[in-house]
């Protein structure tokens, strides 16, 4: 069974989607038709589209917007040419790419278009970031991400928005990954990456304009189980910069409660970092970040004390297998006894690099309970949107613990 699976993975799922594909919004004003057409690549003298869907058995294929453009409202969500994920250049790939591998870089840009300013890096497992950082250049940038969580970056896809130079290539193949995605290559770059066959070395020219993609809105579509479809628009946030939060503050039994302290330069650059990495985090999800990197990502859980319970738990754990490899270059859990408890121990002490960090929630905190877990670990700042009728459980905690925290007054729910 188990070669079975191996040589599934290996094949092509055979597709029988149609080259091209017709939307069709009919109203009062008139008929828009949108014409897509579907995406392939030749590798090795085969010329196919996606390699399989989620699972080998599944076919998929994609499609990239052709003409039509529709605008709902005053937001223009559809509009032809302006390719990303849709029409990637692959300049490397032993094997087509499947759903998955598009997918996660889209998922990547959705996150990379945010920090156009600064280098950064998002690495993504299964649809949700495991590590994203700015950095001094884009080599500094993919160490930092790649290092708050080495474990789930294993076969993950890289996004970089710069140019991937010599030194980020020889970092990139020291370690395993699916696909790497950048807006350019340079000098050197691609002989070094050649040596990892299998690596899906993809260029999207456009991400060096990903900035003007801030705030964009799409047309989100949802299938639905009986064929049905839900249409929404994308999500855009709201808070952008320092000036966009909002004081943390409610009424509670006739009296204006707020946050006593205010946060720091470091803890707003932070909290704006963190808030903007959230919006590419399945939800129920909680973060822990510092110096504009995370330390532990929390994502698609039941509850928000649970959540911030096992992003709490990665930070520790993560902190570990760092400083194991940093100091070893081993895994933590190669590690002898003795020099394995130690670093246990120092992690404690540490409390997982959490001191100082920001906590940032997609949704309010119905209870304290769930910002407690943060707070008993030196976290010195949180964002979340505000809006429970318990907001001054909450308010109360941070006063507690000498914390900030800042309301965005929106959710970033993600599903």
């Amino acid at each position: 069974m188990a070669e079975k699976l191996q040589d599934q993975y290996r094949s092509i799922t055979r597709d029988h989607f149609p080259p091209r594909m017709e939307i069709r919004f009919s109203g009062p004003s008139g008929e828009t038709v949108f014409l897509y057409e579907k995406a392939g690549w030749t590798i090795d003298g085969e010329s196919r589209g996606l390699r399989y869907g989620e699972n080998p058995e599944q076919q998929a294929a994609l499609y990239r917007l052709l003409n039509g453009s529709l605008a709902l409202g005053e937001v223009e969500t559809l509009r032809p040419g302006r390719y990303l994920a849709s029409d990637v250049e692959l300049l490397q790939s032993g094997k087509h790419p499947g759903k998955i591998n598009i997918t996660d870089v889209d998922s990547a840009l959705g996150i990379l278009r945010y920090f156009s300013r600064r280098p950064c890096a998002v690495i993504i497992k299964h649809n949700n970031p495991c590590g994203v950082a700015l950095g001094d250049d884009i080599a500094h940038a993919f160490r930092r991400a790649f290092l708050a969580d080495r474990l789930a970056a294993f076969g993950g896809a890289v996004a970089l928005n710069r140019e991937v130079d010599r030194e980020t290539a020889l970092a990139l193949t020291e370690n395993y990954a699916e696909v790497v995605a950048a807006p350019e290559y340079g000098p050197g770059a691609m002989e070094i990456l050649e040596k990892k066959k299998n690596l899906r070395v993809m260029r999207i020219r456009n991400m060096a304009d990903l900035g003007s993609w801030e705030g964009r809105v799409f047309l989100d579509f949802k299938s639905l189980l009986d064929g049905g479809l839900i249409l929404q628009t994308s999500y855009a946030p709201r808070t952008l910069a320092k000036e966009d939060f909002l004081p943390a503050e409610t009424v509670h039994q006739g009296a204006t409660l707020r946050v006593l302290r205010e946060p720091t330069d470091r803890e707003y650059r932070d909290m704006l970092f963190g808030w903007l990495v959230e919006t590419g985090v399945t939800s129920n999800s909680v973060l822990y970040v510092k110096d504009e990197a995370t330390l532990g990502i929390g994502a698609g859980e039941q509850d928000r004390v649970g959540v911030a319970e096992i992003a709490r738990d990665k930070a520790y754990r993560k902190l570990e297998d760092r400083l194991a490899w940093e100091r070893r270059g081993k895994p933590f859990s190669a590690l002898p006894p003795g020099e394995g408890e130690a670093i246990r121990e120092e992690v404690r002490a540490l409390k997982g690099g959490l001191p100082g960090a920001v906590m940032v929630s997609d949704g309010f905190f119905p209870f304290r309970d769930g910002i407690d877990v943060g707070l008993r670990e030196g976290v010195s700042a949180v964002v979340q949107p505000g809006g429970s009728l318990r907001d001054f459980e909450s308010i109360q905690a941070c006063n507690e613990a000498g914390a900030a925290m800042k309301f965005t007054g929106q959710r970033s729910f993600r599903h």
